[in-house]
């Protein structure tokens, strides 16, 4: 059987303010075509459809659109929630979604309640998937107990309760049928893209690929944005998110995971490329080469460092150059020192307010006479109308 493994889609993230939704649509309509291309068996959508647990309407339609589309490609869709999503609407449009042939899963279900999906590849193989949403450590005790009836301890590890509820859903793999599992969370010593978060992601949230068990073919997941394979006693790969996030993550190359296996042959796995996301890039320099460089830059979203001293205009300066600056600081090498001269803080001080304006400057690094000369004329302008 072949199916696609996709993850961390996280639509409706913004970028420093700028809406990357029509992006996302882009790179979403290239994953239908890839399914389409590759006669693909299933989908595997392994957490983060969104990037809040409120999505705006637009993001919504967007993720609806593309989910009915894969399932029009001929392909089981199976998608779970993320850290990001909202497990109970998941839930919630269950049964939506069946009609259509896709399959939500937002909260840890038992085997036989939804936890374990079944179906027939196009070849004839029989294919079982565990699935196992990402779960919150408040719930995993619970969870635990209600799908692998042991007596989960509040103080129990959690990659423990993971073990559990993992042993349960695979319980009933078979030596006839392909293996699979997905789920949505943090594998001990995975590499983090930068637009994860952290809350979630790491100490008690971490747990060692060995709790995923060795007859599976392969394992899916989602939550870390670089494409990896772990070292396990299984295939434990993550797709990486199909575009990047955020800036720390513009060195990776964004692909999609074409999987083919049989009962009895290991998993075969081609990284396919994702192209159509605009590219994430940081340009270090002064004024003048930044201006250099702007024929360079095509539609690419940019970070700048500016090699120079704060100064007013600068930033005015640097997106006339560079209109597809998204944020726009000062290198740390380059920054204004805070000066000794300022005057003295304290109690019993008395300040006045173009010095408390002077003081806030040095705590910014910005030492521009032309400032002060603005705030002067700012503060006339309001006492004389007082």
């Amino acid at each position: 059987m072949r199916f696609l493994h996709t993850a961390d889609w996280h639509v409706g993230k913004t970028l420093k303010g700028h809406s990357r939704l029509d992006e996302q649509e882009n790179v979403l309509r290239e994953i239908v075509r890839v399914a389409r291309e590759q006669e693909v068996d299933a989908v595997l959508v392994a957490g983060d459809l969104y990037d809040s647990a409120a999505p705006s309407a637009p993001a919504q339609k967007l993720v609806v659109r593309t989910l009915m589309a894969l399932a029009g490609a001929g392909a089981k869709v199976v998608a779970i929630a993320g850290n990001h999503d909202h497990a109970a609407t998941f839930d919630a449009y269950r049964p939506f979604a069946g009609a259509a042939g896709i399959t939500l899963v937002g909260s840890v279900r038992n085997a036989e309640q939804g936890g374990v999906v079944e179906f027939a590849a196009r070849t004839g193989e029989p294919v079982t998937v565990a699935i196992l949403p990402f779960l919150h450590q408040r719930y995993a005790v619970r969870a635990a107990e209600l799908v692998a009836n042991t007596p989960a301890e509040h103080t129990g590890a959690y990659d423990q309760q993971l073990r559990d509820i993992l042993a349960h859903l695979t319980g009933g793999f078979r030596t006839d049928a392909v293996n699979l599992v997905m789920a949505h969370l943090t594998v001990l010593n995975g590499t983090f893209g930068g637009g994860e978060r952290t809350a979630q992601s790491i100490f008690e949230y971490a747990v060692p690929a060995t709790v995923f068990p060795p007859d599976a073919h392969y394992v899916a997941l989602g939550h870390l944005h670089r494409r990896q394979i772990m070292a396990a006693p299984s295939p434990v790969h993550y797709c990486g998110a199909p575009l990047a996030v955020d800036f720390g993550e513009q060195e990776y190359e964004p692909v999609v995971c074409l999987v083919e296996a049989t009962p009895t042959t290991p998993a075969r796995v081609t990284d396919i490329p994702i192209t159509t996301a605009r590219r994430l890039r940081t340009l270090r320099g002064t004024v003048e080469e930044l201006g250099a460089l702007a024929g360079t830059v095509r539609d690419d979203l940019l970070r700048v460092w500016v090699r120079e001293s704060a100064r007013a205009g600068l930033r005015e300066e640097v997106t006339g150059l560079l209109p597809n600056a998204l944020e726009v600081r000062i290198d740390p090498e380059f920054a204004t020192p805070v000066s000794g001269s300022r005057p003295a803080s304290g109690p019993g001080v008395e300040r006045t307010p173009l010095e408390l304006f002077g003081e806030y400057c040095a705590t910014r690094n910005t030492d521009d006479p032309r400032l002060d000369v603005l705030f002067a004329r700012l503060h006339d302008r309001v006492i004389g109308g007082a």
